[in-house]
C-alpha cells in the first residue's frame, strides 16, 4: 500500500478516563436535548450502571425515558420496537449504555426514527439518506468500539443473518469511554470483548484500505492487549489494567472504523447471524486459520503482528509461531474452543461460507477468497 494514496479517518469526539461517564448531562444540554431515550440492556441494569446515569441526568433536569430490551447480537425488531418508543415518548436524543449490542441498537433506532423505513432498508455502504438524532455512546466493554464507529450490525431474524449497516451517519456525536464502567466485567466477557478487539487490530492493519494512521492504531492495540488482557483476567478491579484494555479497544476501533475489517469478520458475521454465537468468541474460534489463509499475500505485515504480540526472537517460520502464539494466548483465557463444541456440523457449512462470501466486510481482505476457501476453513474450525 503506497501512503500517500487517499486515506480519510473519521470518528466522533470522545473523552476518555475515569469519571468520563459523568459528562452525559453537559454533552446533552450542549446538544440541545429535550427528552432522552436511554438504551441500554437487562445486564447493564444489574451491574448498577443504569441507576447510576438515571440520577445524573434527573439531577441535572433532563427528561428522558429507557429502552432495554436489547439482547446480544441486537435483532431487528428490537431497532424497530426502540424507534417505536423513540416516537411515541417524543424523544430527540439518544444515550447509548452497554457494549456493542445497546450501541448498535441504539445507532439503528437514531436511523430509523429520521427515515421512518425498517432498519434492514439500510444495510449496506452510505444508504442513509438522512443522519439521525443527536447520540452519545458509554461503552461498558472493552471490545467492540461501537462507540466510535461508522458501523452498526443488526440481525435479520428472518434471514437468520447479519447486516452490516456502514455509513459516516453512524458516527457517535460524542463517545464517554470510561474504563471504570468495565470493572463489572466477567472473566469470559472481558476475554472474549478483547478477542474482539483484536481481531479488529489484526483485520485493519492488513486491510487493503489500511493507511499510516490506523496501522500506528492497530499495532499498539494489539500491544497492550497482548501485555495486559491476561493480567486483566487475573485481577478485575484493577482500574490501570482495565483503562489499558479500554484504550486497545479504543485504537484498535479507530483503526477498523477507517480501515475496515476483512474474511475473519466476515465469517464471525454469519456465524452471530445464523446460530447466534456471541461475536467476540466466534472471533477468537477462527482467527489463526485466518491468517493462515492471509498471511501469504503480506508476511511483512504478519511479522510486525508477530512482533506486537510479544514474538520478539527471530525465527525462520513467522506463520507458524505467531499462530501457536495466538493459540496459547486464547488457550490461557480459556476460550480454546471449537466451532464443534458449539454444536455446529459440516451440513451448517454451505450457508455459513455463502452468508460469509457476500458480507461487506470481505471487501478489504487482503486475499480475494473463493467460497470454497471459506468453506475449508470452517470445516478446520468445525474439526479441529
Amino acid at each position: 500500500m503506497d501512503d500517500f494514496n487517499l486515506r480519510k479517518f473519521v470518528t466522533s469526539e470522545l473523552v476518555f478516563g475515569e469519571g468520563a461517564r459523568l459528562l452525559a448531562p453537559q454533552y446533552a444540554i450542549n446538544l440541545g436535548a429535550e427528552k432522552i431515550l436511554l438504551v441500554t440492556d437487562h445486564g447493564i441494569e444489574k451491574a448498577g450502571h443504569v441507576n447510576e446515569m438515571e440520577s445524573i441526568l434527573t439531577e441535572n433536569g433532563l427528561e428522558y425515558t429507557i429502552y432495554n430490551d436489547v439482547t446480544p447480537n441486537p435483532r431487528d425488531h428490537e431497532v424497530m420496537e426502540g424507534a417505536e418508543v423513540f416516537e411515541a415518548e417524543e424523544c430527540n436524543f439518544i444515550i447509548a449504555l452497554g457494549g456493542g449490542s445497546p450501541i448498535d441498537c441504539a445507532k439503528g433506532i437514531g436511523i430509523v426514527s429520521s427515515n421512518r423505513e425498517d432498519i434492514l432498508k439500510f444495510e449496506g455502504v452510505d444508504q442513509i439518506p438522512k443522519p439521525g438524532p443527536p447520540i452519545i455512546c458509554i461503552p461498558t466493554t472493552a471490545g467492540t468500539s461501537a462507540d466510535i464507529s461508522q458501523f452498526a450490525i443488526i440481525r435479520d431474524t428472518k434471514r437468520k443473518t447479519k447486516i452490516a449497516i456502514i455509513s459516516r451517519s453512524l458516527i457517535p456525536d460524542v463517545s464517554l469511554i470510561d474504563p471504570y464502567t468495565t470493572l463489572t466485567m466477567d472473566r469470559l466477557l472481558t476475554a472474549s470483548t478483547a478477542m474482539d478487539a483484536l481481531a479488529h487490530a489484526i483485520e485493519a492493519y492488513v486491510s487493503t484500505a489500511s493507511s499510516h494512521l490506523t496501522d500506528i492504531n492497530a499495532l499498539d492495540a494489539m500491544k497492550l492487549i497482548s501485555e495486559n488482557l491476561h493480567k486483566t483476567v487475573k485481577d478485575p478491579e484493577n482500574l490501570g489494567l482495565r483503562s489499558n484494555m479500554m484504550l486497545a479497544s479504543l485504537e484498535a476501533g479507530l483503526a477498523f472504523s477507517n480501515a475496515s475489517l476483512g474474511l475473519l469478520h466476515a465469517m464471525a458475521h454469519s456465524l452471530g447471524g445464523r446460530l447466534d454465537i456471541p461475536h467476540g468468541i466466534a472471533n477468537a474460534i477462527l482467527i489463526e486459520d485466518v491468517i493462515e489463509f492471509n498471511f501469504p499475500t503480506n508476511p511483512r505485515k504478519y511479522t510486525r503482528i508477530a512482533e506486537a504480540l510479544g514474538l520478539r526472537s527471530r525465527t525462520d517460520n513467522v506463520k507458524d509461531a505467531l499462530i501457536a502464539r495466538l493459540k496459547d494466548f486464547k488457550k490461557r483465557l480459556g476460550i480454546d474452543m471449537s466451532l464443534g463444541d458449539y454444536g455446529i456440523t459440516e451440513d451448517d457449512i454451505d450457508e455459513l461460507a455463502k452468508l460469509a462470501f457476500n458480507d461487506p466486510c470481505i471487501v478489504t481482505n487482503p486475499r480475494k477468497p473463493r467460497i470454497d476457501d471459506i468453506r475449508e476453513i470452517f470445516e478446520n474450525a468445525i474439526n479441529r
